[in-house]
């Protein structure tokens, strides 16, 4: 059993079970006690901790992304450790990867990638303004909400992750993405995530990816060294200017790609707001820098031609280095003589087979005279079935259509007319049905879409939906954008079935009558406040002798009318303040005396003097007095007796 799982991370974070791991660390669902929530720990795997150098960078990048504060960036709450343990506590996410996405969902719609990159860029966008680098954007790094938005994580990890790992086979998911200077091992910056987000954007175009390889080493000398195909060459319906924001995305040269996620930002917006605009002037940038024919576009064609002159190549050397073995010259008109014997010879046997086989089949070798026995070819391809003793040179097979059935394998023949034993003279022809497994497909993400969007992505199917729109009011999803449907994302459809998709028609205003949210769980809270229609804000917490993680205060007063989409925020209670001790009163007392009493109890002392530094050092006064955390400083102030009666000096203060 994970030694970790049941354990109790610095007396506040409960580990219940393991939802994920990679090659640095373990990601567990976790309780916060305190805040009484469900979280995401992340904990250094212990081979990694063992390397205090890791340990150290863990906790400085991890400090660092916690500062990042983004719809599309999963939030870090906490960075801590507990004896050997190091970790990281982030918001626990109700999703899926944008690689389990793409492998669930199948072909992706242009709209749907177009959908996903631009909160991709936001994150990045958001990163990169504060100095942070990814170095590992991956569908796997990226989680996919029920509500359609995403959020790119393991910020903290990444740059770890790529000074431990080599390029082996172990590297192998994270190669495909890397950029060139990255493969190198060259410094990297902003753009280095720019042509990894390009990587991701063509794989949701495509369905495949640009480079693939045995090896993690092969894909990275791909990296460096070849161009991939554009889009359109794999998919006819990728519209040009998106292909032409993803090239540019994934140029090889780091300085002719987007210099920053906003620039590229902006050209995606711009598509999103006009798909048919005209965007080639990012293939004229392109071919302007272009100094080598390393980084053009390749073709199909261009690319086949080449494989077939260096086949060719390959042909003549095989044939020149036969000649030298043989000393046969194989001249044309040598080698067209050959070709009519071998041909002559050829067609002379098919015709003996041909007329043995007319002859077996006429008298008597292929049945007897009360015709022709139907043998039992389910279960079989057409293939075989063509292939078996008593059909072969008697029965012609008809495939009259296909039909699903669990218990055949597609291809298989799973009904026969004749049927097996039926004997035949005349009509010697068995109409068979085939079994054709019906892929299955599901239904795709399509909220705070546009209905023109969603309803584009699901015709694109090719499933024959028999697709309907109705208003529904929300208090989250803005007007005239997808809210919800039915079914619901990820659940299988077929040809035909009806789909639902609910637009929004923005908040619905009514009265609320504001109940009594004092000593409710933060979560009970929350869940009831929405129910009414009511916005929760960020809550705020204290310590107070109420239990820790139940509200305490509430903005708007229990029995208060207010009306759906107002916001009302909540003041947790964080449990009792074990740590206030009482401030020992020192006032009247020396200064020597003061501190040792202040110490004593616990405290650190900061002396602010007024008047004139002297002898005879009086206390005057304490900040903060009363009680205060144990180990908090805690200010007096001093007098000299001797300055009280001394003249004012200039840049003195006497009280």
């Amino acid at each position: 059993m994970d030694k970790y799982i049941g354990k109790m991370l610095d007396g506040r974070y409960e580990i219940i079970e393991l939802i994920g791991s990679g090659g640095m660390a373990n990601v567990y669902k976790a309780k916060c006690h305190r805040l009484n929530r469900m979280v995401a720990v992340k904990i250094l795997k212990s081979d990694m901790a063992e390397n205090e150098e890791i340990r150290r960078r863990f906790r400085d990048e991890s400090r660092a992304v916690a500062q990042l504060s983004h719809a599309n960036i999963v939030s870090v709450y906490d960075v801590s450790s507990s004896g050997d343990t190091e970790y990281i506590v982030m918001e626990l996410i109700d999703g899926i990867t944008l690689k389990q996405y793409m492998e669930r969902r199948g072909q992706m719609d242009w709209r749907e990638s177009l959908h996903f990159i631009i909160q991709i860029m936001r994150a990045l966008e958001h990163a990169h303004s504060r100095g942070i680098i990814h170095r590992d954007i991956k569908p796997q790094n990226i989680m996919v909400l029920r509500d359609g938005s995403v959020k790119v994580a393991d910020f903290g990890i990444a740059c770890l992750q790529n000074n431990a790992q080599t390029l082996t086979q172990d590297a192998l998911g994270s190669v495909h993405y890397i950029s060139p200077e990255q493969a190198r091992g060259e410094h990297i910056d902003a753009r280095s995530d720019i042509y990894s987000a390009g990587v991701v954007l063509y794989e949701m175009l495509t369905g495949r990816l640009p480079f693939e390889g045995d090896t993690a080493v092969s894909v990275a000398i791909q990296h460096l060294s070849s161009v991939p195909l554009a889009p359109s060459e794999i998919r006819e319906d990728v519209p040009k200017g998106l292909e032409l924001i993803c090239m540019k995305a994934m140029c090889a040269d780091i300085n002719k790609r987007y210099a920053s996620a906003t620039a590229m930002l902006e050209d995606l917006e711009s598509f999103r707001k006009n798909p048919d605009i005209d965007m080639e002037y990012i293939r004229e940038e392109l071919k302007e820098k272009e100094n080598t024919e390393a980084t053009r576009y390749i073709s199909k064609k261009e690319l086949s031609e080449a494989v077939r002159n260096k086949k060719e190549k390959e042909k003549d050397e095989l044939a020149a280095e036969k000649q030298e073995k043989t000393g046969i010259a194989g001249t044309k008109d040598e080698k067209k003589r050959m070709a009519i014997i071998i041909g002559a010879f050829a067609g002379a046997l098919l015709l003996i087979f041909l007329i043995f086989t007319l002859i077996f089949n006429g008298f008597g070798g292929g049945g007897d005279s009360s015709g022709h026995k139907v043998p039992d070819i389910r279960g079989m391809t057409v293939e075989e079935a063509e292939k078996l003793e008593g059909i072969k040179g008697i029965f012609t097979i008809e495939v009259v259509g296909t039909k699903e059935n669990s218990k055949y394998n597609d291809g298989e023949i799973i009904s026969q007319d004749p049927s097996e034993g039926t004997l035949r003279k005349n009509n010697l022809t068995i109409q068979v049905y085939v079994c054709a497994k019906v892929e299955k497909s599901y239904m795709p993400t399509v909220l705070n879409m546009s209905e023109s969007d969603a309803k584009s992505i699901l015709n694109n199917m090719s499933l024959g939906l028999n697709i309907q729109v109705q208003d529904k009011p929300s208090d989250t999803v803005a007007k005239g954008l997808v809210v919800a449907t039915s079914p619901a994302a990820g659940a299988e459809i077929r040809q035909g079935n009806t789909v639902i998709i609910y637009i929004s028609s923005g908040r619905e205003i009514k009265p609320v009558t504001v109940p009594n949210f004092v000593g409710m769980t933060e979560e009970k809270a929350n869940l009831e406040a929405q129910k009414l229609g009511l916005v929760v804000g960020a809550s705020s917490s204290e310590y107070s002798d109420k239990p820790a993680g139940t509200v305490i205060r509430q903005s708007i007063s229990a029995t208060t009318e207010a009306k759906t989409g107002d916001n009302i925020y909540f003041t947790i209670s964080l449990g009792p303040n074990n740590t206030m001790v009482d401030v020992p009163d020192v006032i009247g007392k020396s200064l020597n005396a003061a501190k040792s009493e202040l110490e004593a109890a616990g405290f650190t002392v900061a002396v602010q003097w007024q008047g004139q530094e002297g002898a005879n050092e009086i206390v005057i006064g304490c900040n903060p007095d009363g009680s205060a955390e144990k180990g908090s400083t805690i200010t007096i102030t001093v007098t000299s007796k001797d300055a009280q009666t001394e003249p004012d000096q200039p840049g003195h203060t006497n009280g």
